[in-house]
């Protein structure tokens, strides 16, 4: 039986009784429909998860009983940093949640000059919390006790400009060459997918200069929630948990694109 999982934002320690805050009581005693006496999981985001009984749930308050922490770290080897044009509608909302189901460490919301978003300060601070809440559900349906750090958005730019490599750096581009050199990806890799337009030429080139490599997925052109998704997978399944016991260091040709289809 797959129990509830409830991230919180306060320390936790076994044995203690300590009583919801309100939005995690609420989503517990609303949406989730716990009742006295039911086995939930809380975590906070430190790698562990904590066994807890329901001790009352009384309209919106809910007190919970924490029992024995267990350090069960569902991390990808892999450190994956997806840096993402900000995509319009709930599109972004997608991503976000598909690229913490498939173990994404960071994710970095840019906006370049074919981005049809535009945030201002207070927008992009807006958007930033919001973001990270779909971060946190998505934790709690996937089983993840560590959460992925979600940046402020920021000029695509403004990040070349501050970021330096720590690892290989890819960006995704559906008129990459094919037959491109080949690469070893084993601790962390950065991918860059572009807007519903696609990266513009000189984009493309600030890219090169950062040390990005550009690669295709396919030969078919993808919408950018759909790139973000599958180039994460992509990357899970040859370098990362999806790969299993198998050659992880395997060459990596080209293959992608974070352009739509208008």
């Amino acid at each position: 039986m797959r129990l509830n999982r409830v991230y919180l934002d306060v320390p936790l320690s076994s044995g203690s009784l300590i009583e919801l805050p309100p939005p995690a009581a609420q989503h517990l005693a609303k949406v989730l429909r716990a009742r006295s006496g039911d086995e939930i999981v809380l975590f906070t985001g430190d790698g562990r998860e904590f066994a807890a009984v329901v001790e009352a749930a009384r309209g919106s308050r809910v007190t919970v009983a924490v029992g024995e922490a267990r350090a069960i770290d569902r991390e990808s080897p892999l450190a994956i940093t997806l840096v993402q044009c900000i995509a319009r509608g709930d599109r972004m909302d997608v991503i976000v949640q598909k690229a913490t189901e498939l173990g994404a460490a960071r994710l970095v919301p840019v906006t370049s000059r074919r981005s049809v978003v535009r945030l201002d300060a207070e927008q992009a601070a807006s958007k930033a919390e919001h973001w990270r809440g779909i971060a946190v559900a998505a934790c709690e349906q996937c089983g993840r006790n560590r959460m992925p750090v979600i940046e402020a958005p920021r000029p695509l730019i403004h990040y070349l400009g501050e970021s330096s490599p720590g690892g290989v750096r890819l960006v995704l581009d559906p008129a990459a060459d094919r037959a491109a050199a080949a690469l070893q990806i084993e601790a962390s890799v950065e991918m860059a997918v572009g807007p519903e337009g696609g990266f513009d030429d000189e984009e493309l080139e600030a890219f090169r200069v950062s040390g990005f490599v550009p690669v295709a997925l396919g030969p078919r052109v993808l919408r950018t929630e759909t790139a973000a998704i599958a180039g994460l997978a992509w990357l899970q399944s040859r370098y990362g948990d999806f790969a299993g016991d198998g050659d992880k260091s395997a060459v990596m040709s080209s293959n992608g694109s974070g352009r739509e289809t208008r």
